[in-house]
């Protein structure tokens, strides 16, 4: 049976997304840093003009907090994409490895509390593998303990 696919956005919602994606991907460009370097070169330049006044300070101080303010939003929305394919990807990769362990599909929501839980039993994982001198070899915590009883076995 086929996937479900997956809804649609809403209209505005993808609107957002596009405009969000484009802003943060030109704010990360050259032209955006040499736009920015030269308007506070101008203003440093004009200081002289304006005789350093409470107002020329003004305007760069209002710029530049209205400019970051937006630009948090529209970056954390970009991050959030992003993380949110890479958790994706993460999982498909995770629940098509027949040795992966499933249960760390959608580890992002998991409590603090689980996490350090399954940080433990990795370096747990890490310790066994390290101690059998191969880190590539086990795939989950079960089959590491079970790899390292057998091995514990054949050496006795």
């Amino acid at each position: 049976m086929p996937p479900a696919p997956l809804p649609a956005a809403p209209t505005g919602s993808a609107f957002f997304a596009r405009l969000a994606g484009t802003v943060t991907a030109w704010s990360g460009s050259t032209l955006a840093f040499s736009l920015a370097l030269g308007t506070v070169l101008v203003w440093a330049v004009t200081g002289p003009l304006f005789q350093y006044s409470e107002t020329w300070q003004l305007v760069i101080n209002t710029g530049t907090t209205i400019i970051t303010f937006l630009m948090v939003f529209l970056i954390q929305r970009a991050q959030n994409k992003d993380s949110l394919v890479l958790h994706l990807k993460l999982n498909e990769l995770i629940a098509a490895h027949k040795g992966a362990s499933n249960r760390l599909i959608n580890a992002q929501d998991f409590t603090e509390e689980e996490i350090n839980l399954l940080h433990g039993y990795f370096c747990l994982l890490a310790e066994k593998a390290r101690q059998d001198h191969d880190l590539g070899r086990t795939h989950s915590v079960e089959e590491a303990e079970e790899n390292h009883q057998e091995k514990k076995r054949a050496h006795r």
